[in-house]
C-alpha cells in the first residue's frame, strides 16, 4: 500500500501548530503498520539550513497557474524512515513564515497542482492521496477534474482530513477560472456565499473524509460548530470518520526527555516534584511544594477559551496557586496576560512567544494543565500533559471530551477534570474543585497514575487509518 501525504507543514521542517506535529508523526506510525508513506511539503525559506543542505534535487517540471507557467522543483530527503519531497519554487515559498501573505490562495493552489505534476514526473503511483486542511484541499478537486485521465492516477483514491474547520480557504469567484482552471459548471461544488471555498470542494469530492476526533466529527455537523459547512458535512456524513490524534511518545517522554530538569516515569513520580521546584526557581516564583501550579501553553485566540479565563482569573488568584502561561497571538490576550503578571508577580509568570524547552519544563513541572476551549478539534496539549503526569482541566468539547475522563472521587476513575458548558463560573468551580483535591495527596497520585496509563501514542489511530485506506482500495 502506497500513500502520499500532502500538507503545508510537518515537524521538524516547518511547523506552526498541531498540523505540523501530526504530519511529522503519523507517517512513521503508519510505516510500522506496513504502509509505504511519502510526504509532500513546500520548501519554505525558513526550513532549517541543515535540512536544506541534506536535500537532493530529484526532478524539475512546470505547471500552469493563472496565465503563467511556474517552475516546479522536486527535492528529496529521507528522514526517520520516511521519504519527504519538497516542492521548490522561490517565488511562492522563499519567505519567512508559512502563512499570512496576501497571495496564500495562489501559493497553495500552486502547491497542490505542483504535487500532482511531481508525482507524474517521479513516475510514482499511489493508492491513496491524503490531503490535510485547506492548503491542500485542491488535491481532491484536481484529481477529479484535470488529472482523472492520467494513467498514474487511474486507481488513486483521495482522503481529506479536517484539522480545523474554522480555516477553509475562501477566495473570490475569479479564483475558479484564474487559479483552478475550471469553468462555471464547477462553481456549485465550491460555492460559499458567492465565493470559492476550497475546503467545501474537498468535502464533496474526496473519497473519504476524516477529522481528528470522534466527538468533533459529530459536532461539525451542527450549526454551532459547522462554520457554515454543517449542511455539507451532514450530507457527506456517510464518508466522515473521526480518528483521534496521538503524540510522538518517543519525543514526548518524561523518562528520556533531555529538555526537562529531571527525568521520571509513573513509578518515580517523586522526581516530577523536582521538576516543579526547578521550574518555580527558574521563573522566580516562590518554591512551595504545597502550592499547585497550573500551566497553560496555547495560541492566544478566542477558540482557546481565554474569554472565560479573563472573567474569573481574579477570583482564581485569591487562592493559593501559581499560574504559568506560554504562548502568543491576539494582542488583547497578550496584553491581558502581561498585565496579570505585573499585578501578581508572586503568582503569575507569562512568556509571550514559544520556546520548546520552556514548554517541556511546563508540561513536566506543572500540577495541572488548563484547556477551557470554546472548540477543540482534537488538542495535543492535554495528551502531552497526561503523558507527563500533569492533570488536565478542560472543557468537554471535541477531542478534549474524547481523551479526558472526568475524575470520580467515589470510584477513583478518571484522568482529569472537565466542565460541559462554555460558562466562566463552571470553569471557576472546576478549577476550585481541582485545586481542592491537590491537598489530598492520595487523590493526586491516583490521577497522575491514571493520566500516565492512557495510551496517547499513534498506534491505535494508525491502525484506523490503515483500515480506512484498505477499504477504499478494495472498493475501487
Amino acid at each position: 500500500m502506497k500513500v502520499a501525504f500532502i500538507a503545508s507543514e510537518a515537524a521538524p521542517f516547518a511547523k506552526t501548530g498541531g498540523l505540523g506535529d501530526v504530519i511529522g508523526a503519523l507517517p512513521r506510525a503508519l510505516a510500522k503498520e506496513g504502509v509505504e508513506v511519502s510526504v509532500f511539503l513546500p520548501k519554505y525559506g525558513d526550513v532549517p539550513k541543515h535540512f536544506q543542505e541534506q536535500m537532493k534535487k530529484i526532478k524539475e517540471t512546470e505547471t500552469e497557474i493563472t496565465w503563467r507557467r511556474q517552475y516546479v522543483g522536486i527535492e528529496g530527503l529521507y528522514h526517520e524512515g520516511i521519504q519527504f519531497y519538497f516542492i521548490d519554487n522561490e517565488y511562492y515559498f522563499k519567505r519567512w513564515g508559512l502563512y499570512g501573505y496576501g497571495d496564500d490562495g495562489e501559493r497553495f493552489v500552486y502547491f497542490s497542482k505542483a504535487v500532482l505534476e511531481a508525482i507524474k514526473v517521479l513516475g510514482e503511483t499511489y493508492d491513496i492521496l491524503h490531503a490535510h486542511d485547506w492548503q491542500s484541499a485542491a488535491i481532491p478537486l484536481f484529481l477529479k477534474t484535470h488529472y482523472q485521465q492520467e494513467p498514474c492516477f487511474e486507481k488513486t483514491r483521495s482522503v481529506f482530513t479536517i484539522h480545523n474547520l474554522k480555516y477553509q480557504g475562501v477566495f473570490p469567484y475569479e479564483v475558479l477560472g484564474e487559479l483552478l482552471g475550471l469553468g462555471p459548471e464547477h462553481f456549485n461544488t465550491l460555492e460559499f456565499h458567492g465565493k470559492v471555498n476550497l475546503m467545501k470542494g474537498a468535502l464533496q469530492l474526496s473519497d473519504a473524509l476524516t477529522t481528528v476526533s470522534p466527538n468533533y466529527s459529530e459536532e461539525i455537523k451542527t450549526g454551532f460548530f459547522g462554520e457554515g459547512l454543517d449542511g455539507v458535512l451532514a450530507e457527506q456524513s456517510h464518508k466522515l470518520h473521526g480518528i483521534v490524534n496521538g503524540i510522538d511518545v518517543e519525543q514526548y517522554n518524561p523518562k528520556t526527555d533531555g529538555k526537562i530538569f529531571k527525568n521520571y516515569d509513573a513509578n518515580h513520580l517523586e522526581d516530577k516534584e523536582k521538576n516543579k521546584e526547578a521550574l518555580q526557581k527558574k521563573l522566580q516564583l516562590p518554591q512551595k511544594e504545597a502550592t499547585p501550579v497550573i500551566g497553560l501553553i496555547s495560541r492566544f485566540v478566542e477558540q482557546k477559551g481565554f474569554d472565560l479565563i479573563q472573567r474569573i482569573i481574579y477570583e482564581v488568584l485569591e487562592e493559593d496557586l501559581q499560574f504559568i502561561v506560554l504562548g502568543s497571538g491576539e494582542k488583547k490576550y497578550e496584553d491581558f496576560f502581561n498585565h496579570l503578571a505585573s499585578d501578581f508577580p508572586e503568582k503569575v509568570k507569562v512568556y509571550i512567544g514559544f520556546e520548546e524547552t520552556l514548554a517541556r519544563e511546563i508540561y513536566a513541572g506543572s500540577d495541572f494543565f488548563l484547556m477551557p476551549s470554546l472548540f477543540e478539534p482534537c488538542g495535543l496539549g492535554q495528551l502531552i500533559a497526561m503523558h507527563y503526569g500533569t492533570i488536565p482541566i478542560v472543557r468537554e468539547t471535541g477531542g478534549l471530551r474524547d481523551t479526558v475522563t472526568p475524575f470520580n472521587e467515589y470510584t477513583g476513575e478518571g484522568n482529569g477534570f472537565s466542565f460541559a458548558h462554555y460558562n466562566a463560573h463552571d470553569l471557576l468551580y472546576t478549577l476550585r474543585r481541582a485545586t481542592a483535591f491537590y491537598h489530598k495527596p492520595e487523590v493526586i497520585e491516583t490521577l497522575r497514575e491514571n493520566a500516565m496509563k492512557v495510551d496517547v501514542s499513534w498506534r491505535k489511530s494508525a491502525r484506523e487509518y490503515h483500515s480506512l485506506y484498505r477499504d477504499l482500495i478494495q472498493r475501487r
